[in-house]
């Protein structure tokens, strides 16, 4: 049976749905069927989403929105790095302008509400508005992040990176997709061209704060029982790639007491990098998900190993000291085993503690909607990350259920998501 006979996101979000929640303009019912309709462009046969940066499928997804845009009467346009524009322009067009948005794009086979939710709950702000009859006192932008993910380019944040000027021009014309395919190549199948990128770069006094809403992607506000939450900071990563080297050798022929295991000496490594962050912060993380081990042989003493450490902490200090901890470790574990070590950062992004204002501001608007303020911080990066370099951030996230995310089975309830919506009103209108 075709994948989309079978599939229909709308009937499960509205299944549980309190139509009480409609109120003030927000419609539950226009956030159900504009989310299941973003869910079946690129939808996978495991009914997951498959929306790379730069796709043809992102491409599609970002014009629905921007037809949706045109209807609720917003000012809609989109720069030289596909990242998408619906302005409102407010009592005081000359004004700054508050953002709230995030991005269209998927991992492969990922799920229907990371990105999608924070653009349409921005969306029905101003649906709200223009049912009620409101108007803000300040311009007020709608904005879709091109290729957030970074899936295509092993990247990522490209758009707000872009829009910020936080982007290297000549690193990015570089880069091969998981195709093999050039950046140049890729983006221009899309329409964009490598000078129309290169001229995003937006002026950051136009913008007085940028707010977004994403699912938490872990289980605190499902156990704290609340639907939104208040991010504190946003974590920046640091990729360490190591790589250890010994002697390849014949798995029966080598005595146990004769080697350079390469293999050996990075597993120990890996173990000792589960303990460290706990000694130097409880918001910090590190984790190696990815090894390479050369020749990879069943038979064969492990001769190379090269292996990336992803490390992640909301306060800059801390962090840096986790990094030295880590590559100490490294060190003094391949001085033991007779391993040699070379390593090297691949990447370093600053992390984006949010200011107490902007938590306090966001905590009044929630209380105005009857939910009790819970904080927390972010381990992932998002858009905000690289805003917050530039304006004053704020970021709500909404109840995972299990923590799930990247995943066909990600969800959020469309009680939570509506609620976020109305906080986001709250917000921007009290802003």
């Amino acid at each position: 049976m075709d994948t989309q006979q079978t599939w229909n996101l709308y009937e499960k979000l509205m299944k549980d749905y309190d139509t009480s929640l409609d109120a003030d303009g927000v419609s539950g019912k226009r956030l159900a069927q504009r989310l299941s309709a973003l869910s079946e462009i690129g939808l996978t046969d495991e009914h997951g989403s498959y929306r790379i940066g730069f796709s043809q499928e992102e491409k599609q997804a970002k014009q629905l929105v921007k037809q949706w845009m045109n209807e609720a009467g917003l000012e809609v346009s989109e720069d030289g790095a596909g990242n998408v524009f619906g302005r409102l322009s407010g009592r005081n067009p000359h004004r700054p302008a508050i953002l709230s948005g995030s991005h269209v794009d998927s991992v492969p086979n990922g799920g229907h509400f990371d990105g999608p939710l924070g653009v349409l709950a921005a969306l029905e702000v101003v649906e709200a508005w223009k049912a009620t009859g409101f108007v803000p006192e300040s311009p007020y932008e709608v904005v879709i992040f091109t290729d957030e993910e970074g899936s295509r380019f092993n990247g990522g944040l490209t758009g707000s990176r872009a829009m910020t000027g936080e982007i290297d021009r000549e690193a990015q014309q570089q880069l091969v997709d998981i195709h093999g395919d050039p950046f140049e190549k890729v983006i221009e199948k899309v329409g964009l061209s490598v000078n129309t990128f290169a001229a995003s770069q937006r002026e950051m006094s136009d913008i007085k704060g940028y707010v977004e809403i994403h699912i938490e992607q872990g289980k605190r506000l499902e156990k704290a029982g609340v639907p939104v939450g208040i991010v504190t900071g946003i974590a920046g990563p640091s990729w360490l790639e190591m790589t250890f080297t010994g002697d390849a050798g014949h798995a029966g022929n080598t005595p146990m007491d004769d080697r350079r295991d390469a293999l050996l000496a990075a597993s120990q490594f890996v173990v000792a990098v589960n303990a460290l962050p706990q000694q130097v912060s409880s918001t910090a993380v590190a984790t190696v998900g990815k090894l390479d081990v050369h020749p990879n042989g069943t038979n064969v003493i492990a001769g190379q190993v090269t292996l990336t450490v992803d490390i992640r902490d909301i306060d800059e200090t801390q962090r840096d000291r986790l990094i030295e901890l880590i590559i100490q470790s490294a060190t003094s574990i391949c001085e033991a085993h007779q391993i040699d070590l070379e390593w090297k950062e691949t990447q370093h992004v600053k992390p984006v503690p949010i200011k107490e204002s902007m938590q306090e501001k966001l905590s009044s608007a929630i209380q105005a909607k009857g939910i009790a303020p819970v904080y927390l911080t972010s381990g992932a990066a998002h858009d905000a990350m690289i805003m917050g370099h530039h304006v004053p951030v704020a970021m709500i996230f909404v109840q995972s259920k299990d923590g799930v995310s990247h995943n066909p089975a990600e969800w959020s309830s469309l009680n939570d998501c509506v609620q976020s919506a109305h906080v986001l009103k709250q917000f921007v209108e009290t802003y």
